[in-house]
This record gives structure tokens, sequence and C-alpha cells, in this order.
């Protein structure tokens, strides 16, 4: 697998990047009800609800902002967390459809079987589910938590779909090329990207 450890500093002051974490802590979101939220994950997902902090004030800004604080664990030891906050005013809504689809929280499982298990048991237990989807890559179903929460079950279908670190920079220059002639051009990325489509389905036939 590509590693990217070992980095000097660019600004040449003897500095080295100091190793990639390791793995997933936790990653945190909104909620607007803990008990709706550790009833999902806990009877649902089933996650063990592991650890949770109440206090009157955000820790890292001094802010006076009293919250709830929940954690749930994964297989691997890494959590996913929610805080609740008095008085928190609901979102506004998403100025864009993608919003609601391009943000979400993926969890892996170990199968293909192990997808469709947790397809049935989500649809048993009342909840709306999407797919599965098969990505070539990746074998997927899509859901909801209570909070509004995107979240998706996955699996591998490819191990090496996550060590494509040079078809990622190739790739990653053809877009910021599609920006550039977007721009230079006067069209919009859409158009310019529909192009790209084309001469790429051309060159395949």
């Amino acid at each position: 697998m590509t590693t990217t450890d070992e980095v000097q500093s660019p600004k040449g002051l003897g500095v080295s990047r100091p190793r990639r974490p390791t793995m997933l802590s936790h990653v945190a979101y909104i909620t607007h009800d803990t008990a709706a939220t550790v009833a999902f994950y806990t009877n649902i997902l089933g996650m063990d609800l592991v650890n949770a902090v109440l206090d009157d004030s955000i820790p890292s800004t001094g802010d006076p902002v009293p919250y709830f604080h929940s954690f749930f664990r994964m297989g691997d030891g890494s959590t996913v967390a929610f805080f609740e906050a008095p008085e928190l005013p609901p979102p506004p809504a998403p100025t864009h459809p993608a919003y609601d689809v391009f943000q979400h929280l993926a969890m892996q499982v170990d199968s293909r079987e192990d997808v469709d298990r947790w397809h049935t048991w989500l649809i048993d237990q009342g909840v709306e589910v999407l797919g599965p989807v098969d990505h070539k890559i990746i074998y997927s179903i899509y859901f909801h938590d209570p909070n509004g929460l995107r979240l998706e079950i996955t699996t591998a279908l490819d191990p090496t779909w996550n060590d494509r670190g040079e078809q990622a920079h190739a790739s990653l220059a053809e877009w910021q090329q599609v920006k550039e002639t977007a721009t230079a051009s006067g069209r919009d990325m859409v158009s310019v990207l529909a192009d790209l489509t084309r001469e790429r389905s051309h060159r395949r036939s």
C-alpha cells in the first residue's frame, strides 16, 4: 500500500511531518434527540454506547454552550459521536440535493452477504434502505439515522480499491484541467465534463 510518511517540510526548517494517523478515532455530528440516537445506534446497528460527556461549555473554545456528547463504538474500536445542545436551532435546508447525498458516513463489513443481511435487517426494523448498489469496487446499501445523517454499509469487491494513488493524482490533474477549461472558455463545468465523458466513451469504443 502506498504510504506518505517521512516527508520533510517544504519550508526548509528541518521539520518532518509526523507519521500519518493510524485509525479513525471518531467523527462527530449533531443530534437533537440523544435518546433516539442511542436507540438507533445500539438497537439497530448494534454498537455499544461507550462514553458520554455532559458539560456546560465547550472545552476547546470555552464557548458557554451546554451539551451532551455521546460515543458509539464499532468493531475496530473507532467511534461515532453526537452532540446535543439545548436551544440549538435546526440547520438550514440544503441549497442543493447533492448535500444530502455526498455527505455520509460509510461503515465496512466483511462481505456482500453481510451487506445483504444488513439490508434485510434494516428493512425488518422499518428503516428505508436504498440499494444494494454495485459500484464495481465496493458493494453498498444506504439509509438514514434519526438525525437525517446518511449512512452506508459497504464491503470491498476489489481489495485494491483504496490503493490507487497514482490513478487518483492523474484524475485530480484531469479535474483541475476541466475547471481551468471551463473558466477560460466561459462554459459551465457540466458541459465541459459532458464533453470529457463523451470523449472517454469514444476512446473505449
